[in-house]
């Protein structure tokens, strides 16, 4: 197998064939680009590439005396475009995480990063997933080493995904094919130099791979037995000779010769752009360029960090020509603030497996990522391949591991159309609070691979037919108005010495509605807690006359009944109910002004003194003092001032109904003035304060039909 490494400076052809467990080398050539037509890694002219492909591929096969048809590449780390992002997914009720529900996770961490990806990428140019890694998982906001298995509400994911675009993809292959050769696999660089730099035993350790290239420093960490992550910085070898090339005044490939030749020699003589004969000692050119050495291993040190969790590795193996420059890997090392001898060059130690059959082999750092590159092939299968997905040609990057899921995640179908989804929700407020019910889960995407039945893990290959017909929605979420736990409760009153039980009603928007009415979407819903005394003769079907009492008090048709009332009527007594109402509107109205005004003139005074003493006594409970406690009441003075007929409501203190009257809005501690409860007689008991049988706060708003409950803490309630 050839195996091209398509670089920055040069191209490395290696021929060579597994064996026994070691790959053997046939062949090694490598010629230099007469111009730059490749700059950090990227092609830049096809057609020069192309011809000194063809170059070395012509001295390879005078070499073995054979033809040369297919070839493995390496894509540069400088168009791969990496995104980590974090996915999470939550559950109604806890849920006993699956083998699905991890990689539908995973699938929503890629196909978010595809978006975040999208959101930046200010080209046209369509980028394609060529894989991912899960780096942490979550379980319930904690992280977790595997999630499966563990019941979770919330589980979520740390993701890095890995893209590549199709022009570089595309670049690639029509520069070989201009040398009349077949792409049999296509890998990346880091992934290729691992190969070799990296065995399998070592990949438990958490450590970076770093290929310094000439246009390129390509970086990969290890960890777990897996690559993890991906990184590049786009300075290197070639940013080293154009240093040389500013100090001495020489063209480029001048100032690349006088850079190798000052790793072997003492003194190395050029002629500068005047023609004028020059030298350099080693010594001068590596102090020249030490400064920039150390600023290039910093690049590198930092973006090592970012893709280790901020943090340092254990070791790091170097490899590529631009790798070897004097002081580069002790500037790393010191950098990376791990000991010099864990920062070490990987070259004819890595190729103990490796046996060379050809004349004068090279057996130096850069050699190997072309023979990774060879490796690779044998290693995995991941050239791209073209499946047929709902009729579009899909092309994906072959991991070996392909899926249905990453077909649709390539050909832009939404992750949603493959999961089942949820009608819409219905959401509407009961007695203030917000309440929601979801929606009906729909049926999950029918798929079909070739024709025959599939799911989202199902295997695909080169050629297949994928058919998937979206996911479909569920119903909306529906409730009756009977459904609602509250109207599950009765009502319990004693209607002339018995007792019944009467459902509880409820009102939408202000309208009585009955059980059977359907909630709609932001409705304000509001549960009576009592009755009117003509709604309970409706309800008993009797007529009602005669005297009217609740509670032995006269009443009206009007008047509420609440849980645990009594309620007499006698229809054979002289005094009827409308002796309630002989009163005129005048005298009904003058009346209740002199009831408001009585009340107005208390109402500021009570309100403020109730507040004062509860404050006094829970700082007391507390260990504090009754002033303090009295600055922090939100208790001001004119708390009391009321704004006569703005509003009024009913509560139920102490199972007894108390209508509030005077203001535009009422707080808890309004009720004492509403109440006959003396605050002084404590005898060394706490008061106990609840709202809906909660403790109350006493600033807190009131509603209509709140509970309120108001005792000495040693009561028997």
């Amino acid at each position: 197998m050839l195996g091209l490494e398509i670089g920055t400076r040069s191209i490395v052809g290696t021929v060579g064939y597994l064996s026994g467990g070691k790959f053997h080398v046939l062949a090694q050539h490598s010629r230099e680009h007469e111009t730059r037509s490749m700059l950090d890694g990227q092609i830049h002219d096809i057609g020069k590439v192309g011809q000194t492909i063809n170059q070395v591929k012509e001295q390879l096969e005078m070499d073995l005396n054979r033809k040369l048809t297919e070839v493995c590449i390496a894509a540069a780390g400088r168009v791969l475009r990496t995104v980590t992002t974090h996915a999470e997914q939550d559950f109604d009720e806890e849920h006993e995480v699956t083998e699905e529900d991890v990689y539908s996770l995973s699938t929503l961490g890629v196909e978010q990063a595809y978006e975040e990806f999208q959101k930046n990428n200010e080209t046209e140019m369509k980028f394609y997933c060529v894989g991912y890694t899960p780096m942490r998982y979550y379980m319930n906001g904690y992280q977790i080493g595997n999630l499966e298995g563990h019941k979770v509400k919330n589980m979520a994911v740390d993701l890095i995904a890995t893209f590549l675009p199709d022009d570089v993809v595309d670049g690639l292959y029509k520069a070989v094919e201009l040398a009349d050769l077949h792409v049999a696999n296509l890998t990346l660089e880091p992934i290729a130099a691992i190969q070799l730099a990296i065995p399998e035993k070592f990949r438990m350790l958490n450590m970076a791979l770093v290929d310094v290239g000439a246009g390129t420093s390509d970086i990969s960490i290890t960890k777990d037995g897996t690559i993890t992550a991906y990184g590049m910085i786009p300075v290197a070898g070639d940013s080293l000779t154009d240093i040389i090339v500013q100090h001495c005044l020489v063209d480029f490939e001048t100032a690349e010769r006088i850079k190798r030749q000052a790793g072997d020699r003492e003194t190395v003589e050029y002629q500068d752009i005047m023609g004028l004969t020059q030298s350099i000692t080693a010594k001068e050119v590596e102090a020249i360029l030490a400064n920039h050495v150390k600023e290039m291993a910093k690049q590198v040190a930092d973006c090592i960090r970012e893709l280790n969790g901020e943090k340092s590795v254990s070791a790091v193996f170097v490899v590529g020509g631009g790798g070897i420059i004097p002081g580069y890997t002790e500037a790393l090392s010191e950098e990376l603030d791990i000991v010099k001898e864990r920062v070490a060059i990987r070259g004819q130690e890595v190729m103990q497996s490796i046996e060379f059959e050809n004349v004068n082999p090279r057996r130096d750092s850069l050699m190997v990522t072309p023979i990774g590159i060879c490796l690779s092939y044998y290693a995995q299968s991941n050239n791209f391949i073209f499946v047929d997905f709902n009729g579009k040609r899909v092309k994906l990057y072959d991991n070996g591991r392909l899926s249905v899921a990453d077909a649709a995640v390539q050909s832009d179908f939404s992750n949603e159309d493959l999961f089942p989804k949820r009608g819409q929700a219905l959401t509407y407020l009961v007695n203030g609070k917000s309440r929601m019910v979801r929606g009906i889960e729909g049926e999950a995407a029918v798929i079909r691979v070739n024709g025959e039945p599939a799911d989202i893990y199902s295997q695909v290959h080169n050629g297949d037919r994928v058919e998937v017909t979206p996911s479909t929605a569920g119903a909306p979420a529906s409730m009756e108005l009977g459904k609602l736990q509250e109207l599950g409760e009765q009502l319990h009153v004693v209607v002339n010495g018995t007792k019944i039980s009467l459902p509880k009603t409820a009102s939408v928007n202000g309208q009585r509605e009955n059980e059977f009415y359907l909630i709609k979407d932001g409705d304000d819903i509001k549960v009576q807690n009592s009755y009117t005394v003509r709604e309970i003769a409706e309800f008993m079907d009797v007529p009602l006359g005669g005297r009217i009492l609740v509670n032995d008090t006269p009443a009206k048709q009007s008047t509420n009944v609440y849980e645990n009332f009594t309620l007499n009527w006698d229809v054979n007594a002289e005094t009827t109910f409308a002796d309630l109402e002989d009163e005129t509107e005048e005298e009904a109205a003058k009346r209740q002004a002199a009831k408001e005004a009585a009340r107005e003139a208390t109402a500021a005074k009570a309100a403020e003194e109730a507040a004062r003493r509860i404050a006094g006594q829970v700082a007391a409970e507390n260990g504090g003092t009754a002033g303090n406690a009295g600055q922090n009441s939100g208790v001001t003075d004119g708390a009391g001032e009321g704004f006569p007929g703005l509003d009024e409501i009913t509560v139920l203190v102490n199972k007894l109904p108390v209508t509030l009257k005077g203001k535009s809005s009422y707080v808890f501690v309004d009720v004492f003035s509403f109440i006959d409860f003396d605050l002084n007689d404590s005898r060394g008991r706490s008061i106990v304060t609840q709202l809906n049988k909660r403790r109350a706060e006493y600033m807190e708003p009131l509603t209509e039909g709140d509970i309120i409950d108001i005792y000495w803490e040693e009561d028997k309630r």
